[in-house]
């Protein structure tokens, strides 16, 4: 028979498991992110023609 406790002990490492995964995830996304961003500003930068007089 599982007691209260481990029980609780099991859904708290299932819960920051899951938790640190989630972070993990949300960063690799945020640095996707940013890194298409900044590709873009590099494109947009190099099909800008410079100021002409």
């Amino acid at each position: 028979m599982v007691s209260g406790k481990q029980l609780a002990d099991f859904g708290y490492k299932a819960f920051s498991g899951s938790m640190m995964l989630l972070t993990l995830y949300a960063g690799y996304l945020c640095s996707v992110r940013v890194q298409r961003m900044l590709q873009h500003r590099r494109e947009r930068e190099e099909n800008t023609p410079g100021p002409q007089s």
